[in-house]
């Protein structure tokens, strides 16, 4: 047995065990919309880190950090769908987090099996389904909220998703995933959180402490967007992994200040 499968299946016991304390320590309180926009937007993120780091697991890049992640990931995916569910009942919305809830449970078994790119790919198209869910989820959900509120929270946390993104396509191209797709995929990720970056860095209503960390987030885009687009080179997984993930975080740090500006 390789040493990634016995890694693999202590995580998954791990992480049985974790969502079910979870899912017991669910707060009964139903959530604002705002933080349910923020919620399902994190679950977008989500979706990407997941296949990231089970590619990088599987690739031998950053496997312990990497292997953490992804349990840890696998246990806010699954809190964050049940305060959804917890919140929700209109009956589409309803309908669509079951389906979520089916694409959940297949991610979760199959980033337990032993790598392979047969898995890696099926991973992939799984993190694809999940993100379009979980898009249509916030998406209807911002249609109950403030226009402008719920727009400055779906742009920082898509951007928290782009840069997962960004991430799961480089590294898949270095494990052999090289379709057009992927480089595709890829480039438009890096022309999406440009572009929401520049709207929000112009917003008008963003606090000092949001600036502040915009600020942060723009002085690291400038140099590592260029190391992003040389996919088809490679080299620089590690860079891509732990900028990838800082940018997320702050980018998570912002979008809770923006639902913090409403309360």
């Amino acid at each position: 047995m390789t040493k990634i499968s016995i890694v693999s299946k202590k995580m998954s016991l791990a992480v049985i065990v974790a969502l079910s304390f979870s899912s017991l320590a669910l707060a009964k309180d139903k959530l604002s919309t705002l933080e349910l926009i923020n919620i399902a937007g994190k679950q977008r993120m989500l979706s990407q880190r997941i296949a990231k780091d089970y590619l990088y697991r599987g690739g031998n890049i950053a496997v312990n950090k990497a292997n953490k992640q992804l349990s840890r990931t696998l246990r806010e995916s699954q809190h964050a769908q049940a305060s959804l569910k917890n919140s929700i009942d209109k009956p589409r919305i309803v309908n669509l987090l079951e389906f979520v809830d089916m694409n959940n449970e297949d991610i979760l078994a199959k980033t337990q099996e032993d790598f392979n790119i047969d898995n890696a790919q099926y991973v992939l198209d799984l993190s694809e389904t999940m993100l379009e869910g979980n898009e249509y989820i916030m998406v209807s959900l911002s249609k109950l909220s403030s226009a402008e509120t719920s727009k400055l929270i779906d742009l920082s946390e898509r951007q928290g998703m782009l840069a997962q993104r960004i991430a799961k396509y480089y590294i898949a191209y270095q494990l052999g995933i090289k379709d057009k797709n992927t480089i595709k995929q890829m480039n438009a990720a890096v022309e999406s959180f440009t572009r929401n970056h520049k709207e929000l860095m112009s917003n008008k209503t963003n606090s000092p402490e949001i600036k502040k960390k915009l600020k942060r987030v723009d002085r690291l885009w400038k140099i590592v967007y260029k190391f992003y687009l040389d996919i088809q080179m490679g080299g620089l997984p590690l860079i891509v992994f732990n900028t990838s993930d800082e940018i997320t975080s702050k980018m998570d740090e912002i979008s809770s200040l923006y639902v913090d500006l409403k309360k």
